[in-house]
């Protein structure tokens, strides 16, 4: 992630990727695919749901890359890409439409690549589950995916307090302020009590401690 106090899902050009992201993915999309693609993040608006963070999260498949590595490395890279596409604040069934996009695209843009759509439906589909799923319940390459979703935590404190921020900005207007702080907190400390709030070694090694002290703040800070 970056170590900027303006993270990329803040930032001026949080409506597109840029080169050095679309560098970062061991495929090359059609340009209209990629046109549409940014066209899904930029409606509605969002303050953290936008193509911004899928760039902060191609940073960490990026570092898994060059670590204990991916097994199928272009599915992940697709459901890195896609996993929020369809996003409207409130909604119980944002994933599973970004997995229906995802499916879409990848059949009319990349039907003769070998792509297995069906496993990227069903990463993207897991990340409606954070903060749900036990170590045990997947194997270490989809626990490395869903880490990489979730790294924000263990940001360098001004980074994370922009998250926060943006979550809540994002919420306001569809869900009563007070019920939102009331599940917003209640989420955060039932990742704080998990033995492990990240799944894989890779994370959990890596921001383990940073994640727990942004989340200690953020619950005990009056919202």
């Amino acid at each position: 992630m970056s170590d900027s106090a303006t993270p990329a899902f803040a930032s001026a050009a949080k409506d597109r990727l840029g080169e050095a992201s679309l560098a970062l993915l061991p495929l090359q999309l059609p340009a209209e695919q990629l046109a549409a693609l940014q066209a899904a993040y930029a409606a509605p608006p969002r303050a953290y749901h936008n193509i911004g963070h899928v760039a902060e999260v191609l940073r960490h498949y990026a570092d898994v890359a060059a670590g204990p590595g991916w097994e199928r490395p272009r599915e992940v890279a697709l459901a890195v890409l896609y996993h929020d596409a369809v996003y409207e604040a409130g909604r119980r069934d944002n994933e599973a439409r970004s997995a229906q996009l995802a499916r879409e695209h990848i059949a009319r843009w990349l039907a003769d690549a070998g792509i297995d759509a069906d496993f990227v439906a069903e990463l993207i589909e897991l990340t409606a589950r954070h903060g749900a799923i036990a170590r045990d319940d997947v194997g270490e390459q989809v626990r490395l995916f869903l880490d990489g979703d979730m790294a924000i935590l263990g940001a360098e404190p001004a980074v994370f307090d922009a998250y926060d921020r943006g979550i809540a900005s994002e919420y306001r207007g569809h869900v009563p302020g007070p019920f939102f702080r009331l599940n917003r907190r209640r989420f955060l400390k039932a990742l704080l009590k998990r033995e492990r709030i990240f799944l894989s070694d890779f994370f959990h090694e890596r921001y383990d401690a940073a994640a727990r002290n942004n989340l200690r703040r953020a619950v005990t800070t009056k919202r």
